[in-house]
């Protein structure tokens, strides 16, 4: 266990909507738990079932008010397509369950300053947004909720969000006759110094991005379940290219065909992961020479300029080697 792991057990277990349940977590021992801000997430190391060996490794958006230091709670819905982690979330943890949890990180900060906040949500995407709209109410704030669900039962925090009367949407999709939300009108005429933040499934959130192009450049913001496809999608990888361990000196060549991370994997060397498609930063790696070709979606422009870390899992080297603080 790493030495900033935290061990935290589910205090209750509550039903938020079909196939959809929150979970409390909270120090064992009573202890005040690191502080976190709105669109922050927890990295949890899941029990393994039986048939694993080792637990995964699963990222969950925190929704309760970000002042709140004696607990954190997470909402994970059941996936349909679910790679293990949701799965094991609804059918392995109980109440009780200890948990291994890293500290809070936000690949999804708000900005603290915005005039008025314009919030789109699809499905589990109102996690990490409903965290946002209660610092926004805490402090003041103007906003607004588009938030696009399959039906009613399945709405996550329905009540609670109905409450808030017209500053919040619901569009229903078999209410809808099917017909998706128009996003192009939920972003006509700006409000002053509007930004936008939108969590949701990967064709909600690129229907998003592209009604909002012709905003102003840093207004509009995602937090990605998935990588997203895109036109100018970076090329597949041709390039061959070593990597150097740090600490041993130990050498490998990286192929086209497997990424910095299988590289390692293959050669007994072991790091955490999640995702795989540089979303999570859990594999991020400190970079000590070379200039990385970073193909994440989680770094800040400032951060790749800085050159000073890459996520494994998914970049390459524009460089002959990439010395890696390993």
């Amino acid at each position: 266990m790493q030495a900033d792991t935290l061990s935290l057990r589910v205090s209750a277990i509550r039903a938020e909507a079909r196939d959809v349940m929150s979970l409390e977590l909270r120090d064992p021992a009573g202890k005040a738990l690191p502080a976190f801000a709105p669109g922050a997430h927890l990295e949890i190391t899941l029990p393994p079932r039986e048939s694993e060996a080792h637990g995964l490794i699963r990222h969950y958006s925190l929704c309760n008010t970000s002042t709140e230091c004696d607990r954190y709670v997470v909402a994970v819905g059941r996936a349909e397509n679910s790679r293990g982690g949701s799965v094991a979330m609804h059918e392995v943890v109980r109440l009780g369950t200890i948990l291994s949890v890293r500290p809070p990180r936000n690949n999804f900060p708000l900005t603290a300053t915005a005039g008025h906040y314009r919030f789109i949500a699809g499905g589990i995407g109102i996690t990490p947004i409903l965290s946002m709209i209660r610092w926004c109410n805490a402090h003041g704030k103007s906003w607004s909720l588009l938030y696009c669900s399959r039906n009613r039962p399945r709405t996550a925090f329905y009540e609670e969000l109905r409450a808030f009367g017209d500053r919040v949407t619901f569009h229903f999709d078999d209410e809808s006759r099917g017909q998706h939300a128009d996003f192009e009108r939920a972003l006509a005429e700006p409000r002053d110094d509007e930004h936008v933040y939108c969590c949701g499934p990967r064709p909600l959130m690129l229907a998003v991005e592209a009604a909002g192009m012709s905003r102003s450049e840093g207004s509009v913001h995602f937090e990605w379940f998935s990588a997203k496809e895109v036109a100018h999608a970076p090329p597949v990888a041709t390039d061959v290219f070593d990597i150097v361990l740090r600490s041993s000196g130990l050498r490998l060549q990286v192929v086209p065909e497997k990424s910095i991370l299988e590289t390692l994997e293959d050669n007994g060397v072991s790091i955490p992961f999640s995702c795989r498609e540089g979303l999570c930063r859990t594999c991020e790696t400190g970079l000590c020479g070379g200039e990385a070709d970073h193909r994440d979606l989680v770094l800040t422009d400032e951060e790749r300029n800085a050159q000073k870390s890459v996520m494994v899992c998914v970049s390459r080297s524009k460089s002959p080697t990439l010395e890696l603080d390993l």
